[in-house]
C-alpha cells in the first residue's frame, strides 16, 4: 500500500494527470502481485456502467448551457436590482448567483467560472479589493458541490449505495446555511471597508428584470422539485434540465448560437471525460484494495484501538483537508470512501450526515493550494497570479472551517429534510 501511495504522489508531482497517475500506480502494484490483468478493463467498464452515473454529464451540460445561453447573466441582473443597494451589494449578488447556479450545475469549477467571468470585473470596477473579489468568487463557487444537485453527492451515493435523492435533500439546509454565512460575512466586511451599494432600483426596474430572469430562476425549482416529489430520478432531472436550458437559451433568450453550442458541447465533454476517467482509474484502485483486504485491515485496526468517534472524526477531517490540497473531489471520494464505510458503521456515524461533512471538506479542497481547482479557474478568469487568489481566499477558508465544525456538531442540519426527526 505504501509503495502504491509513493508512486502515485511521485506521478502527481511530475504533473501526470490524476486519473492516469492513479491507474498507473495501481496497475504496477497489481502486476507485481501476479493479478489477472484481464480483469482490469472489465472492472473499469463495469464501474462506468451505471444509470445514476448518467446524471453527471447531464448536470455538467446543463451548467454549461446556462453559462453561455444568457441564463446566468439575466439572473445576476435581476439579483442586482433587488439586493445591489445593500452594503457590499455586489458581493451579496455574487454569492446569491453562485447559490442559484449551484442548484443547476452540480459543479464547483463551473459555478466559479460562470459567475466569476461576470462578477469579478464588476466587483473590481466598483472599487472592491481585488484579492477580496477573487476569494469571494472562489469560495462562492464551492457552493456548486454542496447545494444540490451535486456531482460529488452522486458519486458518494453510487459508492456507498445510498439514495441520491435523499443525499440531495441532506445537502439543502447545510448548503443554504453556508450561503447565509457567506452573505452575512460579505455585508459585515463591506460595512467595515466602507463599500457602498448601487443606487436602489425602482420597482418597475425590479419587475422588468425579474420577469426577464424568471425562466432561469424556474430551473432549480424544476430540478429539485421533481426529484423531491419523486416524479423523476436525479438522472432524469438532469435530462430535463438540459432540454429546458436549451429551449430557454435558444428560443426565449436567443443567445445560444450554433458556434456557442459547439463550445458548450466541447466543454461538457472535457469535464465529463475527466470525471469518468478518474472513476475508471479509482475502480482499479478499489480492486487492488479489495484484493489486499485493505478496508478489512483498517477496520480491524480501528476496532482494536482505543480510538473513539470524535478522535476518528478529527483524524478523518484532517485527512480530507490534506488530500484536498492535492487531489480532485471525485478522486478523494472514490479512494477513501470504500475504506471508511465499515469504520463509519462501526462508530454508528450516519452515512448521510457524513456525506455532507465530506462534501464541505471537498469544498475546502477546491480553494486550498496547490491544486484547488477554483483557484485556477479564478486566476484564469482574472488573468492574475495564483498567489494573489490564494491570499484572497484565506479568510474564507477559516470561515468555512468554522462552519464545518457547526455541521459536524449538529447532525440534524443534514438529516432533518431527508428523515425529519425520525433518525
Amino acid at each position: 500500500m505504501l509503495t502504491l501511495l509513493i508512486s502515485f504522489f511521485i506521478l502527481v508531482f511530475l504533473r501526470v494527470p490524476i486519473a492516469i497517475s492513479l491507474a498507473l500506480s495501481t496497475i504496477l502494484m497489481l502486476f507485481m502481485s501476479d493479478f489477472n490483468m484481464n480483469m482490469m478493463p472489465q472492472r473499469m467498464f463495469t464501474a462506468l456502467d451505471s444509470f445514476p452515473m448518467m446524471a453527471i454529464p447531464g448536470f455538467v451540460l446543463a451548467g454549461a448551457i446556462m453559462a453561455r445561453g444568457g441564463i446566468s447573466k439575466y439572473l445576476i441582473e435581476a439579483l442586482r436590482s433587488w439586493v445591489g443597494h445593500l452594503p457590499g451589494g455586489l458581493s451579496v449578488v455574487t454569492i446569491l448567483a453562485c447559490g442559484i447556479f449551484a442548484a443547476i450545475s452540480g459543479s464547483s469549477p463551473a459555478t466559479a467560472a460562470a459567475i466569476g467571468s461576470i462578477m469579478i470585473p464588476a466587483l473590481i470596477s466598483a472599487g472592491y479589493n481585488k484579492r477580496y473579489a477573487y476569494g469571494l468568487v472562489a469560495a462562492g463557487g464551492t457552493l456548486g458541490i454542496l447545494i444540490p444537485p451535486s456531482v460529488p453527492l452522486i458519486i458518494y451515493g453510487i459508492t456507498a449505495e445510498e439514495s441520491i435523492g435523499k443525499l440531495f435533500m441532506a445537502g439543502v439546509i447545510p448548503g443554504l446555511g453556508l450561503l447565509a454565512v457567506l452573505i452575512v460575512a460579505a455585508i459585515v466586511y463591506a460595512k467595515k471597508q466602507g463599500y457602498q451599494g448601487d443606487q436602489k432600483a425602482t420597482w418597475e426596474e425590479r419587475g422588468r428584470k425579474s420577469l426577464k430572469a424568471i425562466w432561469g430562476a424556474l430551473l432549480p425549482v424544476l430540478i429539485l422539485g421533481t426529484i423531491y416529489k419523486g416524479v423523476v430520478t436525479p438522472t432524469e432531472s438532469a435530462v430535463i434540465a438540459v432540454v429546458y436550458g436549451l429551449i430557454v437559451s435558444i428560443f426565449i433568450y436567443r443567445e445560444l448560437s450554433w458556434k456557442d453550442f459547439r463550445h458548450v458541447m466541447v466543454e461538457s465533454i472535457n469535464v465529463t471525460a475527466m470525471i469518468f476517467l478518474i472513476i475508471g482509474a479509482a475502480s482499479l484502485f478499489g480492486l487492488y484494495m479489495t484484493n489486499e483486504q485493505v478496508p478489512h485491515k483498517v477496520g480491524q485496526w480501528i476496532a482494536e484501538s482505543d480510538m473513539n468517534k470524535w478522535v476518528f472524526m478529527l483524524i478523518v477531517n484532517f485527512l480530507f483537508f490534506i488530500l484536498g490540497m492535492f487531489l480532485e473531489a471525485v478522486s478523494i471520494i472514490l479512494i477513501t470512501l470504500p475504506i471508511l464505510l465499515p469504520i463509519l458503521k462501526h462508530f454508528g456515524i450516519d452515512l448521510y450526515h457524513f456525506a455532507i461533512i465530506m462534501v464541505i471538506n471537498l469544498e475546502l479542497g477546491m480553494i486550498t493550494p496547490p491544486v484547488g481547482l477554483n483557484l485556477f479557474v479564478v486566476a484564469g478568469i482574472a488573468k492574475e497570479k495564483l498567489g494573489e487568489v490564494v491570499r484572497g481566499v484565506i479568510p474564507f477558508i477559516v470561515l468555512m472551517i468554522a462552519y464545518l465544525i457547526v455541521v459536524i456538531l449538529f447532525p440534524q442540519l443534514s438529516l432533518w429534510l431527508p428523515f425529519g426527526t425520525g433518525k
